[in-house]
């Protein structure tokens, strides 16, 4: 296999992927309010491109578990190492931040905790809860790791029941040995088939671009997905988080986003978010319908 780092020369960027500054009384409102009480959301730690229209519309990312992976994917610009021990009031304190915000729909999304029993899975499902308890009318999507496939760690996701499943392929069969290095496409697939199987509503998961895959091998995927019976899928544009990443192989046109989601709608998805700046969370709201 091709290395993706050799011989590769920086791509410039085009100006679709220019952001707009975000703006609106409610963006305004929630920045406040995330200052004042030190809180901490995906949102603006990963400065997010479309942070200002999701807080616009009343969703937020928020990030369990530390900030610390215990995996060392090439695409993404989390610190990994060894994780700082568990907060055990950390379900609490994500159910009052939520609170503190007047979120109306939840993205909860976690780093990689392979050096725990349980994988984390306890403080997901505690965290699910405790934001149920003291906000039940917000709606929640759960942005998962694989557990390592372990279907009793899964059990707790399912159990908790959010009105969302989602759990990244991330790209195509071919590059996921060296842009995921320790997951496995086949067990991500098994991973959304099986929370399907086991009575979860709506399930999701999302594809980034840019990172060598062919069109046939997108498509590859999408039929893949399909078969796993994932409801929805968010198809975007990889951007490189520093130069020690993977760098970025080509800029996919809003047009070639454009195919790729009418493809998704014609296989049988219930929606599919396609563009250059799209993230998992995006529209997320609008997912559980």
């Amino acid at each position: 296999m091709e290395s993706l780092v050799e011989n590769t020369l920086p791509v410039g960027k085009p100006k679709w992927l220019k952001v707009k500054l975000p703006i609106g009384q409610k963006y305004t409102e929630l920045r406040g309010l995330v200052d004042k009480y030190k809180l901490n959301t995906i949102c603006t730690s990963g400065s997010c491109p479309n942070m200002g229209e999701c807080w616009g519309e009343g969703t937020a990312t928020f990030m369990i578990l530390g900030n610390i992976c215990t995996r060392s994917c090439g695409f993404c610009g989390v610190k990994t190492g060894r994780p700082e021990t568990v907060d055990w009031d950390e379900p609490e304190k994500v159910a009052r931040s939520i609170k503190i915000m007047s979120i109306k729909h939840a993205v909860i999304t976690s780093v990689d905790r392979d050096d725990l029993k349980d994988g984390g899975s306890i403080i997901w499902e505690e965290t699910i809860e405790a934001i149920r308890r003291m906000n039940p009318t917000t709606t929640l999507e759960t942005l998962i790791p694989d557990f390592q496939g372990n279907e009793r760690l899964l059990d707790r996701i399912v159990e908790a029941n959010p009105e969302v499943v989602s759990h990244n392929i991330e790209t195509v069969r071919r590059l996921t040995r060296e842009v995921r290095i320790q997951a496995k496409y086949d067990r991500s697939m098994a991973v959304l088939k099986y929370l399907k199987q086991q009575g979860i509503n709506r399930t999701k998961s999302g594809i980034m671009l840019g990172l060598g895959e062919t069109e046939a091998e997108v498509i590859e995927t999408l039929h893949d997905l399909k078969n796993a019976n994932v409801d929805v899928v968010t198809i975007g544009q990889y951007l490189q988080p520093s130069k020690k990443h993977l760098p970025v192989k080509e800029y996919i046109s809003p047009e070639q986003f454009k195919k790729y989601e009418q493809i998704g709608l014609e296989l049988g998805f219930k929606h599919v978010e396609s563009g250059p700046l799209v993230r998992s969370s995006y529209k997320a709201q609008k997912h559980i319908h």
